[in-house]
């Protein structure tokens, strides 16, 4: 058996911890309405990125896993694969991009969303801009600081395909 001095403090350690003071080295929480902000505040920063042609902040915006699935190409897997995929359009076209969620959902440290998007590509060589429009679905993963990051990019033309 413990003795009586040695019990209080422990006693008092539990009740500090179960009334909220003790400090979690895990990053709080937020609420759903904080994550669909904070999701919401991430598409921008993500389009930002694609409009201004920054492969280097779009990048940082995806975790090391990230996939992309789009139509017509094959996977692009892995962040090296994907920056240097943006990079590469970034290069060859000045890109205007929008996106319309009409879903998000939030479970845990996983979200997805989906919506329909519109693009604009101009050769930066000259020619004539490219535009389509269709429709995406995205996942989501907070990062251990509490932030979101893409994970999965997949999406699809509305377009006809041309034989």
């Amino acid at each position: 058996m413990r003795p009586r001095a040695l019990r209080i403090p422990a006693m008092l350690a539990l009740g500090l911890c179960l009334t909220g003071a003790c400090v979690s080295q895990q990053p709080e929480r937020a609420g759903p309405s904080a994550d669909l902000a904070a999701i919401s505040h991430f598409n921008e920063q993500y389009l930002k990125a694609i409009n201004a042609g920054d492969a280097a902040a779009l990048g940082a915006l995806t975790d090391s896993g990230h996939i992309m699935i789009a139509p017509n190409r094959p996977l692009i897997e892995g962040k090296a694969a994907n920056d240097a995929a943006n990079g590469a359009a970034f290069t060859r076209f000045r890109i205007e991009e929008a996106w319309m969620p009409v879903e998000t959902v939030v479970a845990g440290d996983l979200a997805y969303q989906r919506g329909s998007f519109t693009v604009a590509a101009t050769p930066r060589s000259g020619g004539q801009t490219r535009r389509t429009h269709g429709n995406f679905l995205r996942i989501y993963r907070r990062a251990p600081d509490g932030s979101w990051q893409m994970t999965r990019d997949m999406f699809v033309s509305d377009e006809p395909s041309k034989p």
